[in-house]
């Protein structure tokens, strides 16, 4: 079990590398740290010679992914991956039933039951293949449709 999803692309663009990543560049606010911020540009992050690694510039969602890829003449891949900050959060959400159940079993108030493995295990579950698989299948594709929008994407399979 991956315990957070990832997905992988490839595709061809429209045009000529160089141009399609001097796009990129001009729409990316040049940026070491994947964090969100206020700004005019579609994405920040790194570009660099025909690779590049980004994030949506969109307030609160648009850190959530992230969007490395390289292109080489006119095809292309792109990896998208949950950013590592919200990996660590996610991670103490995931122990969060697990916490539960070592408290009650060692709560004096009630009597254990094995019940409560069972509903820990089903609450691991649903956070990770109901919110957490919603949440990145939702949010990686919508930085996909704007990488697409700014690379002139001509084809798009996953991989």
């Amino acid at each position: 079990m991956k315990l957070f999803p990832k997905s992988e692309y490839i595709f061809s663009i429209i045009g000529e590398e160089t141009e399609t990543l001097e796009r990129l560049k001009r729409r990316t606010e040049l940026s070491e740290s994947l964090t969100s911020n206020i700004t005019d540009k579609s994405f920040r992050g790194i570009v660099k010679d025909n690779t590049f690694r980004v994030i949506s510039s969109e307030i609160g969602k648009g850190a959530f992914c992230v969007l490395t890829g390289k292109i080489v003449n006119k095809d292309g891949q792109v990896e998208i991956e949950i950013n590592k900050a919200f990996r660590i959060l996610l991670s103490v959400l995931l122990c969060l039933p697990f916490i539960g159940l070592i408290a009650q079993f060692f709560s004096k108030k009630e009597e254990f039951s094995i019940i409560f493995i069972l509903v820990a295990i089903l609450q691991l579950l649903m956070i990770r293949y109901v919110f957490i698989e919603l949440a990145f299948r939702r949010l990686s594709k919508s930085s996909l449709n704007k990488l697409s929008d700014v690379l002139d994407i001509d084809h798009i399979q996953k991989s």
